[in-house]
């Protein structure tokens, strides 16, 4: 739980960071449906969907359904966990610990956030052993070693507690020079520390867990590296990373900004998939870039950072004088901020998810647009159903979903697919008009 919460603060820097499966390297067999003249863009869906095995894709919806419950396990055991901390006593304690090794109220939080992250991803390590190892091998997806998994996990919490701890340095210095409004200012430090990630996860976090280095296939960096230029994209290399060590997925990403930016795949999609289908990926991926979607992103949920801010706010005032806590600036009080912060994200994960959902729509058209690659697109699509369900009903695409749904990306290719017959066909229609 508590480093998922860590993690949304990296989010937005990751935006494009998306996960796309494929069967092999040779572009993929087109429907009869999909190659028909004119298009029938819904019967083309069809013809595609009608592709993946039954067996498949009850698997995979067993696997991304269960990730509903997954999702509402982990923040029952978050608040748990911090419940747990303050009706213990555990959280005082740690805090009257660090006053009494140091007099100055900023180390005196480092040490107590060093002490609380640690116990609280302890408590957490069960369901992170299930979710992140177990789970993922049950349903295939998975490639490490137990051994393997463990150790990036670790690396995983040493992140927790050093981006975490800097994180509470800075908002409970906020607290205590801003006693009333610290809710309103809080917010804007997760909003600073979200874009401080994005400009520090590819030179410093990414490497830690892959190794990057240049794309040696000439024909994918010379086409990546094209599409880039075209859109000025201010790339001049093009990485790869050894993914396949730790999963199945194949990805790709424009991460970063400024001196960090960087467009990396990992080795599963230049090992797995055809030219036409990286150029897809990758044109999705620089649609992100382009259409500065981590910024507009980390500006459209302000408010919700600010209502989050202000729910954990009106929570720890009213429970303060049960606990002990002294004020707002009781360090002792984080796990209180720590459990609001994790119910208002359960609900109002909705909203957040709606924002990407919105963003992966329009890097979708973007990626269409410049590769004009519908069957690629719509190969890439189906894959996708290795972990995620391809049809969802409306009501649960809302509400868990943080791309459009398989077939509404089929047929979305499928409808640009026919639009580009159209275009080819309206020039010779010209040419054979009367009087021509």
């Amino acid at each position: 739980m508590l480093r998922s919460l860590l993690r949304c603060l990296f989010a937005l820097c990751l935006l494009g960071l998306t996960p796309w499966l494929h069967a092999a390297p040779p572009p993929p067999e087109i429907p009869a449906a999909a190659q028909a003249v004119p298009l029938d863009p819904v019967a083309a869906t069809n013809a595609w969907l009608a592709t993946v095995p039954a067996e498949r894709r009850a698997k995979t919806d067993a696997y991304y359904e269960g990730g509903y419950w997954l999702q509402g396990l982990s923040a029952l055991v978050g608040v748990a966990s911090a419940w747990l901390l303050m009706a213990t006593g555990i959280s005082r304690r740690l805090r009257d610990a660090a006053e009494r090794t140091t007099r100055r109220r900023t180390l005196q939080v480092a040490l107590y956030a060093l002490g609380a992250l640690a116990l609280l991803s302890l408590l957490g390590l069960p369901l992170e052993i299930y979710s992140g190892y177990f789970r993922e091998h049950q349903y295939g997806l998975s490639n490490q070693t137990f051994g393997a998994w463990f150790g990036e996990a670790l690396i995983d919490v040493a992140l927790t507690l050093l981006l975490g701890a800097l994180a509470l340095v800075v908002i409970y210095a906020v607290i205590r020079r801003a006693p009333r409004t610290w809710w309103l200012w809080g917010a804007c430090v997760t909003v600073a520390f979200t874009l401080f990630g994005s400009f520090i996860y590819p030179p410093f976090i990414a490497p830690l867990f892959n190794r990057y280095e240049p794309v040696q296939d000439a024909r994918v960096r010379d086409e990546v590296l094209s599409l880039a230029r075209a859109h000025g994209v201010p790339a001049e290399e093009v990485y790869q990373f050894n993914a396949s060590k730790q999963h199945k997925r194949i990805s790709a990403n424009v991460a970063g900004f400024a001196g960090t930016m960087r467009i990396a795949l990992n080795d599963n999609l230049l090992n797995r998939a055809s030219l036409p289908e990286v150029r897809m990926v990758m044109a999705h991926e620089i649609g992100h870039y382009v259409l500065n979607h981590g910024l507009k992103a980390t500006m459209f949920q302000i408010p919700l950072f600010v209502a989050m801010f202000a729910f954990a706010g009106w929570v720890l005032a009213r429970v303060q004088a049960r606990y002990a806590l002294r004020d707002a600036a009781d360090v002792a009080g984080f796990p209180v901020l720590l459990a609001a912060f994790t119910a208002f994200q359960l609900v109002a994960s909705p909203l957040f998810l709606n924002i990407t959902r919105m963003q992966e729509i329009e890097a979708d058209r973007f990626g269409l647009a410049a590769s004009r690659e519908p069957d690629a697109f719509a190969a890439v699509a189906l894959k996708l159903g290795e972990y995620r369900k391809l049809e969802p009903g409306p009501v649960e695409e809302v509400l868990f979903y943080t791309h459009p749904s398989g077939r509404k990306r089929v047929e979305m290719a499928m409808r640009f697919k026919a639009e580009m017959q159209r275009e080819a066909r309206a020039p010779a229609a010209v040419a054979s008009a009367p009087g021509r």
